[in-house]
This record gives C-alpha cells, structure tokens and sequence, in this order.
C-alpha cells in the first residue's frame, strides 16, 4: 500500500513513528509538506501535486495538520478526498475538531457531557455568562489557543470579569467554562483508533499549575479507563466524525466530562507513558478501511 503523511516536518516523533510502523509492515510511505502542495481544481479532474507529483498515486493519507495551517492544510485533504484517496480523518472533521465552539456544540448536541459552558460577545453580558456556569472559580479560554495558551483561572466573580473584558478589548473570542475542582490538576487523554480506545494516559499538572499540558510541565502517568470513560471518549470522537483522535477529559464527581478532542494528537506522550505503539495501531487500521470509497462524513452540522 502507498500511504503518504502530511506533516510539515518529517523529523517530529509523530511523523517518524508513524512512517517507520508503516515501513514496518512493509508499505511504501512519503512524508509530504502539505504547504507544498498544490491544486487543480476542475470539474473533470480533482487533482493535488507536490513537485509536479499527483497526490492522487497515494491509497490512503494520514492528515497531521498543525493548527497554524488548519486552513490550507484541510483543503489539501479535501481536494484528496475528491479525488478519491482515503484519508484517516476526513477535511470536515478535522475542521469541526479545530473550531472549539463548533465542536462543543456538536458535543452538546450529541449528549457527550462536558463541563458548563459559556460564550458570549458582549462585555455587557459578563455578569450572566458567569452565573451560567456556576460562578467562580471558572476557567477562561481563548477560542483559538493551543496546548494550554490563553487558558486562565478565575478564582472570584470580578477577577473573571475583569479577564473576560480584558480579552474582549483585544476582541478575542472567549469561552467561560466550569472548573472540575476535583480533577486536581489532573485530566486523561483517551486515544481513539476506529472504534476502540487503544492507549490512555493521566496528566497531572505541575506544582502550583492548573493546566496539565504536557508542553507546561505536566507529568504522564499510565491510567486505565472505566466502562463509562471508555464509552464517553468513543461518543465523543464518533460524534466529531475523527477515526483517529485524542479525547481529552476530566474526572469529575459526576463521571468523565470532555474538555476538547484533537484530531491530530501527538504520539510521544501516550507511547511513551502506556508502552503501547499506536503508530502500528493507527497503520493497521488504515490497512483495514483504505479503498472503502470517497468520504463517508455524513454527520450534518
């Protein structure tokens, strides 16, 4: 089988595992810089070249498209789509998975719980976007963060206040969310292949840190999920249309609640914390599902 990856560096772990599991089972596979990429969009031939190459002599492509290049990147894997060629998760899901507002209504709508949350646009409006969520201590977050940036603890209702027009004077887009108190700086990230949950780590946030993001200074343990987590975490990559995703949540007093789910997820961490080579996992599932057709995303929203 020809697999390409589409990855702006072909040196990241992620990249490199994923390449060397499929030379493992003995496919073809080529990194390719989706920045680098071109197309030819016509109504007769749908075509996507890199060097005067078509894209189109790939079976199956393994989309990791960082979120500086959302844009460019998931129109590449569109126009593959119609050209044919498989992709391990599709355009619209992975654009549906970088829009967090978007994402968490779809989440809503489809049951998943979640912590409460609130959006608003104007700063008149602070006062009951707080109270919708229960009041303070609350999180706030940038719409268009990443990897924990743009991520505040309110610990009162006037510090939240004050950080929410702080945010909207910059005209940034915000969400107020509820803090899981309980969580304790903790969070799980379950990583979904197909339709089973193959590794899972805790992240536990350094001393004096609420954010548990690995790229602040978080620590990965090994955990195991219950019947109810491992459930939630299928739910809610199903319900965002990813085959292969990272679902991040909390363990709240009330069951697991999503806190966002990544639909290009980082490999290192969770092998490296679980033992477990995902990168076989995510090859051996495309060996299953590649040639099964154009896009199958029939998820309305």
């Amino acid at each position: 089988m020809r697999i390409a990856i589409l990855s702006r560096n072909a040196n990241l772990y992620s990249t490199s595992r994923l390449a060397e599991a499929a030379l493992q089972r003995e496919h073809e596979v080529e990194v390719v810089d989706p920045l680098r990429c071109y197309m030819n969009i016509t109504s007769r031939r749908h075509r996507v070249l890199v060097r005067g190459e078509p894209l189109e002599k790939f079976d199956a492509v393994i989309p990791r498209i960082g979120a500086s290049v959302t844009f460019y990147g998931t129109a590449v894997v569109r126009q593959l789509e119609l050209a044919g060629t498989y992709s391990v998760n599709e355009s619209q899901a992975i654009a549906r998975s970088r829009d967090k507002l978007r994402s968490l209504q779809i989440l809503a709508r489809k049951g998943v719980p979640m912590p409460r949350t609130g959006f608003a646009h104007n700063t008149r409006d602070v006062d009951g976007v707080i109270a919708s969520v229960g009041g303070a201590p609350l999180v706030i977050k940038c719409l268009e963060g990443t990897q924990g940036i743009g991520v505040v603890l309110a610990e009162t209702n006037d510090a939240a206040a004050s950080v929410i027009e702080a945010f909207r004077g910059l005209n940034a887009n915000i969400l107020v969310q509820e803090f899981v108190a309980e969580a304790r700086g903790t969070d799980v990230r379950a990583f979904v292949v197909g339709e089973e949950v193959v590794a899972s780590m805790e992240r536990v946030a350094p001393e004096g840190e609420f954010r548990s993001n690995l790229h602040r200074g978080a620590t990965a343990r090994e955990t195991t999920l219950s019947d109810d987590e491992n459930r939630t975490a299928l739910k809610a990559a199903r319900a965002l249309g990813l085959r292969v995703a990272g679902v991040d949540f909390m363990r709240s007093k009330d069951g697991p609640v999503v806190l966002e789910v990544n639909s290009s997820p980082g490999l290192q961490g969770i092998e490296t914390c679980s033992g477990i080579d995902v990168a076989l996992s995510i090859i051996r599932f495309v060996e299953g599902h590649a040639g099964s057709g154009r896009s199958r995303d029939d998820i309305r929203h």
